[in-house]
Parts: C-alpha cells; structure tokens; sequence
C-alpha cells in the first residue's frame, strides 16, 4: 500500500493533512489489494503469466503513464488551492503526486526490513522520477499561465510523450534515460567535465608505464656508455 498510494501519502505530509486519506477511498483499496493477491498468489501463477504477454504489458504501461499525467495535474491544483501561486510548493507536491512511489521507497524497504540507501531516489533518480519532475515543471508554469498553452493540449503532448516513450523502453530493453544526453550537456556546461575514476586510474597507469620506459631506456643508455669507455681503455 505504501508503494502503490506513495504520492498520496507524502504529498499529504508535505501539505499537513492527514496521511491516512487516502484508505477512505475503499474501492482503490480493493482493487490494490485485489491485484496484490492475483498476482502473488493466484493458483500456477496464471495472472502473472497472462501479464507477462507483452502487449499485454504495453497496454498496462501506457495506462499506467496516463495516470501519471492525471495524478501531477491533481498534485499541481491541489497545492495551487492551499498555496496560491507558490511555485516550489506546486512542484514539489505535483512531483510527490507523480512519482510517490519512488521518492518513498526508501522508507518501504525499511518497512520490509531491507535497507538500501544507496538506491536513494533524490540522489540517484531513475526515469520515472526525472519525468515526473519535468511534468510537474511544466504544468506548474502553465497552471501559472507562463506557459503559452492550453492545459488539454499540454496533457495530450505529455501524455504522448511518456506512452512513446515507455513503450519504446519496453520494446528495445533499454534502461537509458531519454534525458541522458540532455544530462551530460548542462553537465559539462554547469559544473565542468569531471573524468570519471577508471579514466583517472587510466590516465595513472599510462603515465606510470610511460615513466617507468624512460628510465629504463636511459639506464640502458648509461650502461652502454660505461661499456664503451672500458672498451676504450682495454684498447
């Protein structure tokens, strides 16, 4: 239940309102748990089986990011009507709403006993998260009318992006980020280019080998020369 109503619980906490609001919805709590049981323990694992079709799966990933883009929205209009027109408030709580599920991981798996810091979210986000931010961005400058476009059409270009974009995650097996080029660009202009720790070992090594075949080849020299002087004075 943390997992699945994450965004509810920490945009309430975020908004001081109760955490627990969202078990008074009892048709989503059975539908979740519904799901929870079929999927874990149906008989021969039928469910997961059916599920694991992939377009099957495509279908439910698609669905799965329009309800992202229905949830920041919500995050977005629900902190505008206690804050109005503070912005960080309406990101961060459009943000929570879209991505709650990641961003509360860590306390879930603390929940299971299994800790993992180092699979923090704020630190190490994966493409959901990045998204979700991105999405709550954008609906927070159009929710403010910075943004010279219409909400429906917003949501449709969003919405399009992430089911395209899913889907060909899904398809091609690749865990890339979309954003990764985009990263590595205002990396390099924000903070500098930073040589990763291999390439700086790398970098050691070859400049030790490099040190190391001039000494020799100037001990090499050197003893050459003595021979040559003794080879003189014998004569």
């Amino acid at each position: 239940m943390l997992y699945c109503f994450g965004g509810s619980v920490l945009s309430s906490l975020m908004l001081a309102e109760p955490p627990v609001g969202f078990l008074a919805n009892s048709t989503n709590i059975f539908l979740a748990s519904s799901v929870w049981y079929l999927v874990f323990f149906c008989p021969h694992d039928i469910v997961y089986r059916c599920f694991s079709f992939l377009p099957l799966r495509l279908m439910i990933a698609g669905m799965k990011e329009v309800t992202r883009t229905w949830k920041i929205t919500a995050g977005v209009a629900h902190a505008n009507s206690h804050y109005k027109n503070a912005w960080l408030i309406m990101v961060a709580v459009g943000w929570a709403r879209g991505a709650g599920g990641g961003l509360i991981s860590n306390f879930e798996q603390l929940v299971r006993g299994v800790w993992k810091p180092e699979s923090n979210e704020l630190l190490k986000m994966s493409y959901p998260v990045k998204v979700a931010l991105v999405g709550a961005v954008l609906f927070t400058l159009q929710h403010a009318q910075n943004l010279p476009i219409a909400r429906h059409n917003l949501m449709f270009f969003y919405t399009t992006f992430l089911v395209v974009t899913k889907v060909t995650m899904m398809l091609t097996q690749s865990a890339v980020s979309p954003f990764a080029p985009f990263e590595s660009v205002l990396g390099r202009m924000l903070f500098g280019w930073q040589q990763t720790p291999s390439k700086v070992k790398a970098e050691a090594r070859v400049s030790s080998n490099g040190t190391s075949s001039v000494c020799d080849r100037s001990a090499g020299e050197a003893s050459e020369s003595i021979k040559k002087r003794q080879a003189k004075k014998t004569e």
